[in-house]
């Protein structure tokens, strides 16, 4: 992003902070109609993509925007201009019947023109050659044979599509949440970050953790699953704490490669820890007309596993290579700790609003007034006018990203509707898996992981979601897990080589290799690939079941995550070998096959209660009697 000179900069900044308040205004008094809605939240922020990023790195200026940026910025409020100001008659119009104006036409293709080159400047060039694809596809689909094939479409109602409906599109249902309520989080995370929560996360996994064994990559575990639920990506979570953890992790004896992995996969798993879980939650929540609240709680005991898993790792690490934990110098007092925790608060009353049955957007409004008052408790935290502008203005900009990218997927998502390729391909997997659900579920995990790769997780879930999510309606999968198993691989793309970008952003912060770290990064995150499948499987996991069932399955889950780390770190009260690392993943397969079969687990639920109260009192014999560990570790060497 460019970093502009004054008076531009102030303007700029001012433009943005406009549409954060003009957020928090519709938060408070009340949802404009969709296209006013929508027009004014696209008429702000796509301007912004073309004065503060930069056609290209090389040739455009760096603090200043080109006279080519500038055309391309009053070009785009054109368009939304036109969707505000005749918002009544479109409203009047009969869909896809209704003739399109050779104006409409000519706003339509400007409007989609600059979507995908504002996707190609504030992304990745990848997410507007897909979106360019999708729309190509549209005049190619007629000659193509088999599930691909589509009636042809006149060029009028393509544009149509995707600039005059609300359903889909630049101006569809995807827009019209990221205009309401993850915008309205996005002002909810500036708010965390300036009246340092951020910093109270770190401080408080400090406390929790670093007293251990490689404190600092147990650090990054919680501290990134705290403040990654608020960020919503996955790449800012990374620089957000992987600053402080990554160096810290290498000075106390971890390899760059790993403390780079361990911090993209800890920062991409914020995405799937409620309460807030990135704004994909929200999109989830509007496409399946599911309660927020029922998809953060049903999401709660696979994000657990997840971090459990990754927490097991770095510890069998640390115990591995003889890692020391953090200087008591380095950390500040419990006192402190819980002086600062009142810091907590705006999520506590987040959560509690959310379970008596606010809407998000309610919610999060009560959390932002929470956090606003209680800045004025201390004078680093207090928000002046200049600190609240600063605030807004970031928010503005951390829109911007999220607004043209879920407009860009509005496209793919009209394409796929109208021409019906989501029913092909849907065909296509049912008949390539020949009818079993396994064989379905890896093609659609393969899907979303392509379709996920180097793109944002909120476009990634939506894209997936629209082409997967219909094979898996097929195959009798219910709406929940259906779309959580899609969100989690569209979330895990993020870590997956070779286009892993959070990996990225980790080995770019401890100097490695990327592909490398993505790999190790991957490995590190490996629950993040089987609780999909168990939660599609195994419902219990998403709280479906009985109380007795939930436990179970949760605690199987655990000594799952164990293994598994134990398996890939080489590391259980002492080194393994290779033959028994072998053997102890092969137990830990059968273990997961053993937890996605629900009648098996029904009937063997009094002896997987018997071996799950053993493990935890001798893993509760061990915690307490540290001589006897050291005494096992020595007889075993």
């Amino acid at each position: 992003m460019r970093n502009l000179k004054a008076p531009l900069k102030w303007i700029v900044g001012a433009w943005s902070a406009l549409i954060a308040l003009f957020y928090l205004y519709t938060a408070v008094f009340g949802i404009m109609q969709p296209r006013i809605q929508r027009g004014v939240h696209m008429l702000f922020l796509l301007p912004m993509a073309f004065l503060l990023f930069p056609a290209t790195k090389k040739n455009s200026p760096v603090d200043k925007p080109s006279a080519l940026d500038w055309i391309l910025a009053l070009a785009s409020i054109i368009p939304a201009l036109y969707i505000i100001y005749y918002n009544e008659p479109l409203n009047m119009r009969m869909q896809m019947v209704s003739s399109v104006s050779t104006l409409q036409v000519v706003l339509g293709v400007i409007n989609i023109l600059l979507i995908i080159e504002a996707i190609r400047r504030v992304v990745v060039p990848a997410m507007a050659i897909l979106v360019a694809v999708f729309l190509l596809y549209v005049f190619v689909a007629p000659y193509l044979p088999g599930i691909f094939y589509s009636r042809p479409l006149r060029f009028s109602r393509l544009v149509e599509m995707n600039y005059l409906l609300t359903d889909t599109g630049i101006y569809g249902g995807i827009t019209g949440v990221t205009a309401t309520f993850v915008a309205v989080f996005v002002i909810f995370g500036s708010f965390m970050e300036t009246t340092k929560t951020g910093a109270f996360f770190t401080n408080f996994a400090t406390k929790v953790a670093g007293h251990g064994p490689g404190g600092p990559a147990k650090i990054a575990v919680v501290s990134s699953g705290l403040f990654g639920s608020i960020s919503g990506v996955a790449s800012a979570n990374v620089y957000a704490t992987g600053t402080f953890t990554i160096p810290l992790m290498k000075k106390l004896g971890y390899k760059p490669q790993f403390a780079g992995a361990v911090e993209a996969a800890a920062s991409t798993g914020g995405l799937i820890m409620p309460p807030i879980m990135g704004a994909g939650a929200f999109v989830m929540s509007e496409i399946t007309n599911i309660p927020y609240a029922t998809i953060a709680l049903a999401a709660a005991l696979g994000a657990i596993l997840y971090y459990v898993s990754i927490y097991w790792r770095v510890h069998f690490m640390a115990l591995k290579d003889n890692l020391r934990a953090m200087d008591p110098k380095d950390m500040i007092s419990w006192k402190q700790v819980l002086l600062d925790s009142y810091l907590l608060l705006p999520l506590v009353v987040l959560i509690v609003f959310l379970v008596i049955g606010y809407s998000p957007f309610g919610a999060c409004t009560y959390a932002i007034g929470t956090s606003f008052l209680l800045s004025f408790l201390r004078k680093d935290t207090r928000l002046s006018p200049k600190k609240l502008f600063e605030i807004f203005e970031k928010s503005g900009y951390n829109c911007i990203m999220l607004g043209v990218t879920c407009a860009g997927a509005g496209m793919v998502v009209s394409v796929v509707t109208y021409t019906g390729l989501a029913l092909g391909i849907a065909t296509a997997i049912q008949s390539f898996s020949g009818g079993f659900l396994l064989p379905a579920l890896i093609l659609v995990m393969i899907t979303c992981l392509i379709l996920g790769m180097g793109l944002p997780c909120t476009p990634a879930y939506i894209i997936a979601v629209t082409i997967g999510g219909p094979a898996m309606m097929a195959l009798g999968i219910p709406t929940l897990p259906a779309h959580l198993f899609v969100f989690y691989f569209a979330i895990m793309a993020e870590v997956t080589p070779p286009v892993c970008i959070a990996s990225y952003c980790g080995a770019a912060i401890a100097g490695t290799k990327p592909l490398a770290t993505g790999v190790e990064s991957s490995l590190i995150a490996i629950m993040g690939y089987l609780i999909p499948f168990i939660f599609v499987y195994n419902p219990a996991l998403i709280l479906q079941g009985t109380p007795l069932d939930i436990i179970a399955t949760f605690l199987l889950g655990i000594i799952i995550s164990g293994l598994w780390a134990a398996t890939f770190s080489g590391y259980l009260f002492r080194n393994l070998n290779m033959v028994i690392r072998i053997l102890l993943g092969l137990i830990t397969a059968a273990l997961v096959v053993l937890v996605c079969n629900v009648k098996i687990m029904s009937q063997l639920l009094p002896q997987i209660a018997i071996i799950i109260i053993g493990i935890a009192a001798i893993a509760l014999f061990l915690v307490v009697n540290k001589k006897t560990v050291r005494a096992l570790k020595v007889a075993t060497e």
